[in-house]
Parts: structure tokens; C-alpha cells; sequence
């Protein structure tokens, strides 16, 4: 991107040229000159794995290009002399660094948003950026693409699916972005870009209002923002047959017509860092405010995290001291959507931003529709055939209701989830169990950092599952760590953790009858086989009847006691007890 300008959905294909995985370079470097301050990163996409948007290097320059703006003598806005001057430095400095990391000119991006489309001296800026980079172009997204590339595509690269539709918002510092986003539509991106709204309500602009504005002024905008978002919400239930049933189905008295949310944007990163400041299991066991997930009711407590704001002195995770002087103007933002929409399932914070969206969109729909923990897993075109014949076996061992149950996640609910859960059972062999199983709680958490499609409650299933299929012996600290990545599965459904574990256990009693990964898949197949039904019992735990079946041959080499005794210790460890009564028996696989 040489020459500056208004990146605009119709000339997006022109100026945002495709990707192809015979591209002379795979990396890239992009600025988001955003409202808040200006973000740098560099990326590879890189084939197989272009999905994955690699990070190399990321870093941010606290310029505040909305608190900068400046009244003229004619009614408008500037920025001033030293900004401009502040800005073309920065970006000479990155792009000295994308230069040391190979990254050619016309894989440069730069883009700027609300501050630099209300500047009336952003002419100036762009000149000093093109002096300071050797010509490189600035692209100012009009609203449309904004949407697109934050509230939707950025929120999207981290996402597997959204089949079911969702509300996608994004708060910067100069405005705020409402759109509905199915990804069973076709051109779903193009349609919630152009359906989306944007309102100058940004973190920053609301800050001024209520550090600068009379109490008069203070009500009036807030009264505005409300009436936008209303509106705003109006007009996508009229673009969305879908959500307009929904919306519907809410007020006519069904509770459960409830809409998950995706909320992206430093300032709803803000209040999502605030809520895991004061989440129920403390310390929260993920770092990353990336898929961060709550109910709708405690996404709701927008009034006990103002209080707890106002009242803790000590630093909170995730919230700078800038962002805490935001924090009511970004609650009155929250307060408004929920006002507009309180029929909410559940609220998800994103990390994604405009940067990865720009990203997504280079990419072709085959490749930024996959699935990302396909992407992680790298199974081989030699390995499938093997993976899908263990991910069909240990499948075997769910009760038929709950394997096909959406509302209980298992790390087999997922292809990609499986494959990555296939990658460690057969891992770490060497070491001791109750070691492997420590290990699998924290390496669930660091691996991959910030991965697409790798959400808290992907890791949370990842780990307590790889740890039971050790056998789940924890220490003290460890035990606390289960906790917690406990908390985050049951949130989901309320027997998931059982489940993790089960599925864990069971493998344990797999590996125990096949002690390396095994080659040949069809021997392996043919070799084992599971049976497993519940029996409801009234006033009683619920009896889960396991069979194991196992071939004549392999079965001369076990000692089936052991094997069911392994299963059930497993089941007795951890932090719960087990919900429901295992029965399990051994017995010959007929032929």
C-alpha cells in the first residue's frame, strides 16, 4: 500500500491485494493508528499455516491520536505539530524494524480510523508519515471496513465457527461498532460490514465528555448513546430475519431466546479484565483476555465492577492506569448495549483487532473459513487415517446422548481439538505420570500463546483431559490450578467435567493396552471396542455401564482388574467427586 487514501468496501479487492501461497513473502507488517494509541505488528502467513496469522513481533506507542485533537480557529479539529511529529518517528522506527525483518514495501500496511477521519489536517500527517517510511501510504477506513475489519473479521481470527449467529461490538477510543455476524450466510463478512453501525461514542471520547462536560452535557450524551444504540440494534433485527425471531421469540416471554456476544476493542478488553479480576475462582487460571467467556448475568454486574474500580488501589491485570480512568466511560457503554439487548447468553472478549482482520481478508474464503486447531494439530495426509480411526474409537466410549450433545464440549466435540488431544497421549511417555499431569494443566495454558480457535475453555478441556489421562495426581498447587480450568468447563454444562475426566480415563486404560501410538490402525480397530449406556437412577447417581471389549489375543496380556481399577482411580482424583456411579466390565471382542 504506496499512496494514501479511503479504504472503502468496493475498493477493498484493490487496495488489500489477495494472498497466495506462491507469494514471493509471506510476511507482513501492519500499523492501526487507532483512537487509543498505535499498535505495530508483524505477521507471517506462511503456508500451511496461514491461518494461524503467526505473530513475529508486536508492540504499541502510547500516542493518543483522539486525545490529541485539537479545536481550530474555524469550528474543526487538528493535530498538533508535535504528534504529528511523535507519530512519524514511531513509524519510522517500525518501519527500520520491518525493513531487519525482511518484510517487503508492498507488504506494509498502515490504517487509521475515527482521530484521523475527523483530523482536518490529516494531510499533514499523512505527508510526514510518507516522508518518515520512504512513501509509505496511510489507508483511512471509512466506517464500513472498520466494522469489517475489527467487530468482524477481527473478532472472527480467533474464532472456529459462529454458524449460529452473534452480536459482534467494537469499542475504541473514538467510536464504537455494533453488527450481527452468521457465518452460515454467504458473503456473511461483506453483509454484517455493510449492516453495521458505527457511533462516536468511543472510550476516549467519552472520558473527555465526563472529565470536561457539565452534568448537562454528561446526561444529554449519555441520553444520545442510548438512542443510537437502540437504533442501531432496530435496524439489524430488520437486516437479520434471525435475529429479529430472536429478539421476538425474548419479548414475547421465552427466556431462552437468548444472543451470545463477541466484544472486541481495548475498551471492552477493559471491562473484560475487569470481570476476571473478580471471577468466583481466583487466581483465574488464563492470562490472555482472548475468548474470555461469562454468562450473561455477570456480564450484567457493570455496577460491582464500577465499585470495585473505584475502590481498589492495587493494579488489576489487564487494566493500564489509562484504562482505569476510561473505566466509566466504558461502563456507560456497556450499560447501553445491555439496556438494548438483555436477553444475553453469554459475552466473550475478543483479542483480535483491525490489524488481524485485514489479515483474514487477504486470505481466500477456504483458508480463513478452516478450522484453526486443524492448522495446530499439523496432522499429515499419512496420520489421518490413523487419527480418525482413534478419535472414532474413543468416541465409542461416550453415551450416544452425550457425545452428541452441543451443550456438553468434550475435547472430541471438535476435529481439531481431537487431533491436538491425540498429539499428547502418547507424548511424554518417559516421565512420570504424576509429572505428565501437571505438566498438561500448564502447558494447556502457555501453548500456542493467543492460537486462533484455541478459546479458555478449549484449554481448560485440553488440560483437565491430557491430566486424567495421566491419572490426574496433583499436588497442593496444582490441584488449585485444576480448580479453576474446572470452573471455566462447568460454565459450559454441568456434568462437562465429568466428562473431561471419563474421556482422560479411559484413555489412560487405552494406552495401558496399547503403550505406543499405534501404526497399524486397522489391528487397532479391530483389536478394542466400547460400550457405554447411562441408566438414570431416581435419588441415586446415575449409573454409566462401560464395556470394554477387547481381542482375544491382547486381552492374554492385561489384567483387566487393573486396567477398571486405574479408570476408577482416575475418576476418584481431582477436585470432584464423580457424578455418576461407573460401572465398568472387561470382556472379549468377538470377531
Amino acid at each position: 500500500m504506496e499512496s494514501s487514501g479511503i479504504l472503502t468496501i468496493d475498493n477493498l479487492p484493490e487496495k488489500l491485494p489477495s494472498w497466495h501461497p506462491e507469494d514471493d513473502s509471506h510476511v507482513y507488517a501492519i500499523v492501526d493508528m487507532g483512537s487509543n494509541g498505535i499498535r505495530f505488528s508483524i505477521t507471517s502467513l506462511a503456508p500451511p499455516k496461514a491461518r494461524l496469522l503467526t505473530p513475529i513481533y508486536s508492540t504499541r506507542a502510547a500516542i493518543s491520536l483522539f486525545d490529541a485533537l485539537t479545536p481550530d480557529d474555524h469550528g474543526g479539529l487538528i493535530l498538533p505539530s508535535a504528534t504529528i511529529s511523535d507519530v512519524a518517528i514511531a513509524l519510522q522506527d517500525f518501519a527500520r524494524l520491518a525493513e531487519l525483518h525482511q518484510v517487503p514495501r508492498q507488504n506494509m500496511m498502515i490504517f487509521a480510523t475515527e482521530a484521523m477521519r475527523r483530523a482536518s489536517n490529516a494531510t499533514e500527517l499523512l505527508a510526514a508519515v510518507a516522508k518518515a517510511t520512504g512513501g509509505c501510504g496511510v489507508q483511512i477506513l471509512e466506517p464500513a471496513v472498520e466494522t469489517l475489519f475489527g467487530a468482524v473479521m477481527g473478532s472472527r481470527s480467533a474464532l472456529n465457527t459462529v454458524d449460529r449467529g452473534a452480536l459482534f461490538l467494537d469499542l475504541g477510543g473514538g467510536s464504537v461498532q455494533i453488527t450481527w455476524v452468521d457465518t452460515s450466510l454467504a458473503a456473511y463478512e461483506t453483509k454484517a460490514a455493510l449492516a453495521g453501525c458505527s457511533m462516536p461514542y468511543g472510550a476516549a471520547k467519552l472520558t473527555r465528555i465526563l472529565e470536561e462536560g457539565d452534568a448537562e452535557l454528561q446526561i444529554s450524551e449519555s441520553n444520545k448513546l442510548h438512542e443510537l444504540m437502540k437504533s442501531a440494534y432496530d435496524q439489524l433485527c430488520v437486516k437479520f430475519p434471525k435475529l429479529q425471531d430472536i429478539r421476538q421469540a425474548y419479548e414475547s416471554g421465552d427466556t431462552k431466546a437468548c444472543l451470545d456476544v463477541y466484544m472486541c476493542g481495548g475498551g471492552f478488553r477493559g471491562y473484560g479484565s475487569m470481570l476476571m479480576h473478580a471471577d468466583k475462582h481466583q487466581p483465574y487460571p488464563i492470562p490472555s483476555i482472548g475468548t474470555f467467556t461469562v454468562d450473561g448475568a455477570t456480564f450484567k454486574q457493570v455496577d460491582e465492577m464500577i465499585r470495585i474500580n473505584k475502590e481498589h488501589d492495587g493494579k488489576i491485570f489487564g487494566l493500564s492506569k489509562r484504562r482505569r480512568r476510561q473505566f466509566d466511560a466504558i461502563t456507560r457503554v456497556v450499560k447501553a448495549f445491555i439496556a438494548t439487548v438483555p436477553n444475553i447468553n453469554r459475552a466473550t472478549f475478543c483479542q483480535g483487532s483491525n490489524r488481524d482482520g485485514a489479515l483474514m481478508m487477504k486470505l481466500p474464503r477456504e483458508i480463513r473459513e478452516s478450522n484453526p486447531l486443524v492448522a495446530i494439530a499439523a496432522v499429515s495426509a499419512q496420520e489421518k487415517p490413523i487419527f480418525d480411526g482413534i478419535l472414532r474409537k474413543l468416541s465409542q466410549a461416550l453415551p450416544q446422548e452425550v457425545f452428541a450433545s452441543p451443550n456438553t464440549p468434550t475435547v472430541l466435540s471438535d476435529e481439531g481439538l481431537g487431533c491436538l488431544y491425540i498429539r499428547e497421549i502418547w507424548a511424554r511417555g518417559g516421565y512420570y505420570a504424576d509429572t505428565n499431569a501437571s505438566y498438561a494443566l500448564h502447558n494447556a495454558i502457555s501453548r500456542d500463546s493467543d492460537a486462533p480457535g484455541l478459546t479458555h475453555l478449549s484449554r481448560a478441556l485440553l488440560g483437565l483431559t491430557v491430566a486424567a489421562r495421566w491419572g490426574l495426581g496433583l499436588g497442593p498447587a496444582d490441584t488449585k490450578l485444576a480448580e479453576g480450568l474446572e470452573g471455566i468447563i462447568s460454565r459450559n454444562s454441568n456434568d462437562a467435567v465429568f466428562w473431561a475426566k471419563y474421556i482422560g480415563a479411559v484413555t489412560d486404560v487405552v494406552a495401558s493396552i496399547f503403550p505406543v501410538f499405534p501404526r497399524d490402525i486397522d489391528r487397532f480397530e479391530k483389536s478394542l471396542s466400547f460400550e457405554a449406556h447411562i441408566r438414570p437412577r431416581e435419588e441415586k447417581k446415575d449409573r454409566l455401564e462401560f464395556d470394554i471389549l477387547i481381542s482375544e489375543d491382547i486381552l492374554a496380556q492385561v489384567k483387566p482388574a487393573g486396567l477398571i481399577e486405574k479408570l476408577k482411580s482416575t475418576m476418584k482424583n481431582g477436585t470432584k467427586t464423580p457424578e455418576k456411579k461407573i460401572v465398568a466390565r472387561i470382556d472379549t471382542l468377538k470377531s
